[in-house]
């Protein structure tokens, strides 16, 4: 059994974690950390209870070293920059699902993130985890930065077309929906029901710090500079994101023969569903799963595409790529426990 442990348990990808390694076969949890006072796990969530039995506490990086060979670092941005050095350095693999080593030019992260980077020496061998575009990468990792739920959402959404130079890649507009647990569990006005409620509304308007992230990725897709311009939005449902990308078409081709290309694209990706022409993807379909489901349609008067994207903001978005991440790097099949 491969002994697991989770740093940032008290937060809802902590807690999406959990989940979904309770359900592994071949995963045993053996450490869970959080900065609170010291609590069983069942009593912060009780629908563990009779499942796992073990205390939640601020942990050393020491202590879960002594229980673990991988660790989960699902805390804030700024913070696992302190510790995953500590755990590599012990020859344990980690999935740091923060934005501390996603980005590759430490001057962009350390702009974006008001941050001075601590082990900037990390960066370069962190490798990607988007498992659709770096599964070779990723098979062979010790260190994988899991991509934001943003960003997973619009690549899955845009590398089709850019990987066949069928759109313009500088052009990109991007308008997301995300559930309300993507903005995290620390208390905040503007996230309380009475706030939320019958109502939605943008914000960070193509200033959000998944922004660089998207860029770079889509840089490398296309060869080319890529440049999006984002707009998210919160909605009053508790999980499920939906981005509609709106690409420039530099080739005039039929929805038929997008949606060909995406089902040819993905094919072998299990997690990925691209719809059949005129059926267009529904948060609800997505759920709780790790699956990210693509519609498009397209229009020839105009040379546009529209392409339409949903997933789980907490389990493709988060947690359930990272447990995706791991089957691959240990060897599993896949899709386990997921």
């Amino acid at each position: 059994m491969l002994k697991v442990g989770i740093m940032g348990a008290s937060g809802y990808a902590g807690e999406e974690l959990l989940r979904i390694l309770l359900n592994h076969p071949e995963v045993q949890i053996t450490a869970v950390a959080a900065k609170i006072d010291p609590v069983n796990i069942y009593k912060l969530y009780p629908w563990l209870k009779g499942r796992l039995d073990l205390e939640c506490r601020d942990m050393s990086a020491e202590e879960i070293i002594k229980k673990c060979d991988c660790v989960f670092l699902a805390l804030p941005h700024k913070v696992s920059m302190k510790f995953a050095p500590k755990f590599l350095k012990a020859g344990k693999k980690v999935i740091d699902l923060s934005a501390d080593f996603r980005i590759k030019d430490v001057n962009v992260y350390e702009k974006w993130y008001e941050v001075k980077h601590e082990c900037p020496e990390y960066i370069k061998d962190a490798v990607y985890g988007l498992p659709e575009l770096y599964r070779k990468e990723v098979k062979k990792a010790e260190l994988i930065a899991n991509p934001g739920c943003y960003p997973t959402s619009i690549i899955l959404g845009c590398a089709p077309l850019l990987k066949k130079h069928l759109v313009d890649p500088d052009s990109i507009i991007c308008d997301s929906k995300s559930g309300v647990s993507g903005a995290g569990r620390v208390p905040n006005q503007a996230l309380m029901f009475t706030e939320l409620q019958n109502s939605f509304r943008p914000y960070k308007i193509n200033s959000h710090r998944h922004m660089p992230e998207m860029d770079q990725e889509l840089n490398l897709i296309s060869g080319s500079l890529a440049a999006v311009n984002f707009v998210p939005h919160l909605v009053p449902m508790e999980r499920g994101m939906m981005s509609t990308i709106y690409l420039k078409l530099k080739k005039n081709i039929s929805t038929g023969e997008a949606l060909k290309l995406y089902k040819d694209f993905y094919s072998k990706e299990y997690f990925v569903r691209v719809m059949d022409e005129g059926v267009f993807p529904d948060t609800k379909n997505i759920a709780r799963t790790n699956f990210c489901d693509i519609g498009c349609k397209v229009f020839p008067e105009k040379s546009l595409a529209i392409v339409m994207t949903a997933i789980d903001n907490l389990v493709k978005g988060a947690s359930g790529q990272a447990v995706q991440n791991m089957n691959i790097m240990y060897g599993f099949e896949e899709k386990l426990g997921l």
